[in-house]
């Protein structure tokens, strides 16, 4: 898809997520952890000023994809970031994520659920952020919506259950058919 021809749809058009960073109590013990149950690697570290920097990518074009910024105050009990999201390829992955979590004691909070359009888990790291990682469905259906899945049953069951939710919401589609809606929408045309 193109951006459509107006030079501040084009100038939207170019931005792109990149990479975000927020602040952590204790942040050799985080880097651990992203490293440990999201396979993120330390790319660089250091100091700016009297804060410490640890960056992490998971992917070998981008320098950094979270920073972890040292300096979290510790009765600081409220996170002002809802959620930091990872995509996953199918339900296989999503149950060794969720086995490399639960394997970790700083984890807490583990929840399963379906949104109809994505099957997910939920899951905080060691000072609270919460976490999700998630698979995404042939199917879209309004939000929010969570309900409650198994991931111990098999991925049939899974899926049949996400239709079945999905499918009860009164503007269930196909994610192609909502796609393509939402492309005409901000000003995108096909190739």
């Amino acid at each position: 898809m193109t951006p459509a021809k107006h030079p501040l749809l084009q100038a939207q058009a170019a931005l792109t997520f990149s990479h975000m960073g927020f602040f952590v109590r204790d942040s050799e013990r985080m880097a651990l952890y992203y490293q440990k149950v999201l396979g993120f690697t330390i790319t660089d570290r250091g100091l700016l000023g009297t804060v410490p920097l640890i960056f992490l990518s998971r992917d070998p074009s981008e320098h950094h994809q979270i920073i972890l910024a040292g300096g979290k105050p510790l009765g600081m009990n409220f996170n002002a970031i809802n959620q930091i999201s990872f995509r996953v390829q199918g339900l296989d992955v999503l149950r060794a994520v969720k086995a490399l979590a639960d394997q970790d004691t700083g984890t807490t909070e583990m929840l399963s659920v379906t949104h109809g359009n994505a099957i997910s888990i939920y899951f905080r790291d060691p000072e609270g952020n919460r976490i999700e990682a998630f698979v995404d469905t042939p199917w879209y259906c309004e939000q929010p919506l969570r309900e409650d899945i198994d991931l111990n049953d098999d991925d049939e069951a899974i899926l049949a259950q996400a239709e079945k939710i999905a499918r009860s919401r009164p503007k269930f589609q196909l994610r192609s058919t909502w796609q393509a809606d939402m492309a005409r929408q901000m000003g995108y045309s096909p190739f």
